[in-house]
């Protein structure tokens, strides 16, 4: 008679690809099952061993184990369904037992080719190995598949259950053991302190036990919301988390729908943005019965606020896991039947208790984060007090908000420092407007209101002008230090014509009337530039602007590396020159002063001789018939960032405000 083999595994191919195989999306899903088994078997240890490298994964507890017979009715029988063959809550320590399907054992067959199962109950030992290839293949034939029975090894001996996971075949186990920590600690409500002859619970991965350390969330919080009552311990959150308590947690009015938990946010998006070990945290993970049943279901709650990007958390809704109602789980866990009352209704609860939170956030995140600016920048508390209180708290709220600000920067500290900067300046501007207004409300007018003004004026104005030279300077600085000279060349010829303070500083704000590249036909509308002897003069003049006092500048442009004759420059500034003349004579307009700037790389050569004078004395003269003179890229460069230094040294030593501002530079 041939012998009954010892173990039978019997499901459909469907079954096993959906509900197995191509089901489970991330290894911690995976091992969340296999943890909630352990739950529900009333361990009160569950150690799991990570080695990805030597393909191996090892989930061992100490719970009540199997029999050879419940290993067949209960671990191979796909299906089986617990609550209502053993009741709804453990034997030894009356928990309410977390499987509800019984799929999940099938997660296995995600991450490994091979399993083998270890469990003793009553002093009886048993294991046995499945082989998902060979399971794949009985399957397709239409044939049951028997594991392999195997010895148990010494290690796996002991009382409880033992699963080993081999030849890992999927990339979702690609994580470390640090990651794989973190990811689980989020999964399970299990991080108390009950102590295991009490019924406690604890998850271990290679040795370490999970604790609210691992609980990164937590520790990025800045505010926090709890329903009912504050149940966080105090070690597990950051110093100086404001806390705060959401009374009403029924759903819909009813008793037996409650929610606890808490819902959080951190001080910036980024601080609940996927790291590559934790995961994004910028989700709520709703558990039942201490272990997930949905994630990210603030993707549900249409709430398009601000606050919903700063917004992490834990719900824990045990009504949505009832024995008596329909089951609304996803076969994985992970999301609910949208369309349930009960879903409906605590999407609703959810959303009002956001909408309290944000209210609450945005009432006392200017403060803190006022507060938080002040510690970093002292300058900003000083100028903060020294003004009117009136204007406390708008200066407040403005750098609250500049604080609040997520900044992509390598260096965010400085160009937050130049935010505050421009922040103050365009406060005191509008300060100034007001003490404008206030004159306007005064019957009479004294020398003392009006020095007053004159004074804020002018403290305004001079650190609004230092502020453009500082900018200016580190521009400059920037241009001097390039090493490329036709890279200079390039810079100064795309900017001069927008920055004619690089060709001189005392032209600064001071042109009206400027053109690039005109041709010398469109100088002025009908009138057309003639020589002495009436022919018309052809060419383009690269710019020409005009100063406010009245003179004309033509500004020519060489190349860095071209060398130029003193008589080739003359040549042709004096036809530039001469068509200017012209127009302006036409214009009854011929005693306005034309000069003109050429831009070299070097200076002038001299080829011809007049005299025996030395050849920068010749060049100068030459130029003086045009009114002209040279200036060189080099040189230019560095007689700006000298003369604008000069400027801002003078500025800074003259003004407080511009004082302060200097000082957020430099804390």
């Amino acid at each position: 008679m041939t012998e009954q083999p010892p173990f039978t595994m019997s499901i459909d191919m469907s079954v096993l690809e959906a509900l197995g195989i191509k089901l489970y999306s991330n290894a911690a899903a995976v091992l969340t099952e296999l943890v909630a088994n352990a739950y529900d078997a009333d361990a009160t240890l569950v150690q799991i061993s990570w080695d990805v490298d030597e393909s191996s994964v090892i989930v061992s507890d100490n719970g009540c184990g199997m029999t050879q017979q419940e290993l067949n009715d209960r671990f191979l029988k796909t299906g089986y369904q617990k609550r209502p063959a053993e009741g709804p809550h453990s034997k030894i320590w009356n928990r309410p037992f977390m499987g509800r399907k019984g799929i999940g054992k099938l997660s296995a067959f995600s991450i490994a080719d091979e399993i083998f199962v270890y469990t003793t109950k009553d002093e009886e030992s048993i294991g046995c190995r499945i082989s998902v290839s060979k399971l794949r293949k009985q399957i397709s034939l239409g044939l049951p598949y028997h594991p392999e029975k195997v010895e148990i090894p010494e290690e796996y001996s002991g009382a409880g259950t033992t699963i080993v996971l081999r030849r890992l075949t999927s990339k979702r186990v690609r994580l470390t053991a640090a990651a794989l920590r973190k990811r689980l600690a989020r999964r399970f409500d299990v991080l108390d302190q009950t102590p295991p002859e009490e019924g406690g619970f604890r998850i271990e991965i290679d040795g370490q036990q999970l604790t609210f350390e691992d609980r990164q969330e937590l520790k990025r919080l800045e505010f926090l919301w709890e329903f009912g009552e504050q149940r966080l311990p105090d070690h597990a959150l950051p110093a100086g988390v404001k806390r705060y308590v959401i009374g009403e947690c029924m759903v819909g009015g009813r008793d037996d729908w409650e929610v606890r938990g808490w819902i959080g946010t951190a001080r910036t998006p980024s601080d609940l943005a996927d790291d590559g070990e934790s995961g994004s945290l910028k989700n709520i993970m709703v558990l039942a019965r201490k272990r997930p049943i949905h994630e990210g279901i603030i993707d549900k709650l249409d709430f398009s606020r601000v606050f919903g990007n700063y917004v992490t958390g834990q719900i824990e809704a045990d009504f949505l896991d009832d024995d008596d109602e329909d089951d609304i789980a996803t076969s994985d866990r992970q999301r609910l039947i949208e369309d349930d009352p009960r879903v409906q209704g605590l999407h609703s609860f959810l959303r009002d208790a956001f909408q309290a939170a944000s209210e609450q956030w945005n009432a006392e995140r200017p403060r803190r984060k006022a507060r938080d600016a002040f510690e970093e920048f002292p300058a900003l508390r000083e100028w903060h007090d020294s003004l009117p209180g009136w204007q406390h708290e708008p200066a407040t709220k403005m750098i609250s908000t500049i604080a609040a600000l997520t900044l992509d920067q390598r260096n965010e500290r400085e160009y937050r420092a130049s935010l505050y900067r421009s922040g103050v300046l365009a406060f005191a501007r509008i300060g100034l407007r007001e003490k404008s207004d206030e004159l306007d409300q005064l019957s009479t007018l004294d020398a003392e209101h009006l020095l007053q003004l004159f004074g804020a004026q002018g403290e305004y104005e001079a650190s609004l002008w230092a502020d453009i030279l500082r900018g200016r300077v580190g521009a400059i600085q920037k241009l001097d230090q390039l090493s490329d000279d036709n890279e200079i060349e390039r810079v100064v010829q795309e900017h001069v014509f927008r920055h004619l303070w690089l060709l001189d500083p005392s032209w600064e704000r001071a042109t009206e009337d400027a053109h690039m590249e005109k041709s010398l036909h469109r100088i002025a509308p009908g009138l057309f530039p003639r020589d002495v002897k009436g022919n018309q003069i052809d060419g383009r003049i690269d710019i020409r602007y005009r100063e406010a006092a009245g003179t004309h500048v033509i500004v020519e442009l060489k190349r860095y590396d071209r060398s130029c004759d003193i008589d080739e420059l003359v040549s042709q500034g004096s036809k530039y020159f001469d068509a200017l003349s012209s127009v302006l004579e036409q214009q009854n307009r011929s005693d306005e002063r034309i000069d003109v700037v050429f831009v070299l790389g070097g200076a002038p050569t001299v080829k011809s001789r007049h005299s025996m004078r030395d050849d920068d004395e010749l060049i100068a003269n030459r130029l003086r018939e045009i009114n002209g003179r040279y200036r060189l890229y080099r040189q230019l460069v560095r007689n700006a960032l000298k003369q604008y230094n000069d400027y801002l040294d003078a500025t800074t030593r003259a003004h407080e405000l511009e004082r302060l501002l200097t000082s957020l530079d430099t804390e």
